[in-house]
């Protein structure tokens, strides 16, 4: 008979080896690497071609990770083809360091040169290409999984440099051309 003593302590090693079960199950099933991207299809065991996930069958211009699911509620597409912009937000099963890896070695092999990149408990990718950027954010989900945000803008036009007081000699600017901004007066912005 078991009473509450062993009751105490077989739990907690029960709930362990359950959990080691289902962590090497998420393994055996999610960690067989990252198959290519639906724009160029990976092929079977048979040697045949994946058939093109709908959902990414317009994004013929970036990378996408087999087995990649868009989060929807969290996605917003303007345009179309080679000209979207907007925020494209990928759920993946596969582990954060893998999909660096792919975004890395893959986005060049579609035209977009790296600006910048950083690898971290949030990572970052920025690309180039024509007159577009792309940026690409990759961070672990709590439990299981890894979410991609990817942001596409239009590439700002270049601006002239400031002109700033040392441009122009004091003397031939008179106290009414100055403009004054007292720091007080300015407020926060918030950024989303």
């Amino acid at each position: 008979m078991i009473n509450r003593f062993h009751l105490r302590i077989l739990t907690p090693i029960f709930a362990a080896l359950l959990l080691t079960a289902c962590a090497q199950n998420f393994t055996e099933t999610f960690d067989q690497g990252i198959a290519l991207s639906p724009s160029d299809p990976a092929t079977d065991k048979d040697g045949q071609p994946e058939a093109t996930q709908a959902a990414f069958a317009q994004f013929h211009d970036i990378p996408i990770p087999g087995n990649a699911k868009m989060n929807m509620d969290r996605t917003l597409i303007l345009g179309e083809k080679e000209a979207w912009i907007g925020r494209l937000v990928i759920d993946s099963r596969t582990a954060q360091a893998k999909l660096f890896d792919f975004f890395k070695h893959r986005t060049a092999q579609f035209g977009w040169q790296e600006i910048t990149s950083v690898r971290s408990a949030t990572s970052v990718l920025s690309y180039s290409k024509d007159n577009r950027i792309m940026t690409i954010q990759i961070q672990s989900h709590r439990f299981v999984g890894t979410e991609v945000d990817i942001t596409m803008s239009p590439k700002g036009a270049p601006t002239a440099p400031p002109v700033t007081n040392a441009s122009f000699p004091d003397d031939t600017l008179t106290k009414t051309d100055k403009t004054v901004i007292n720091p007080a007066s300015l407020r926060p912005v918030e950024i989303r």
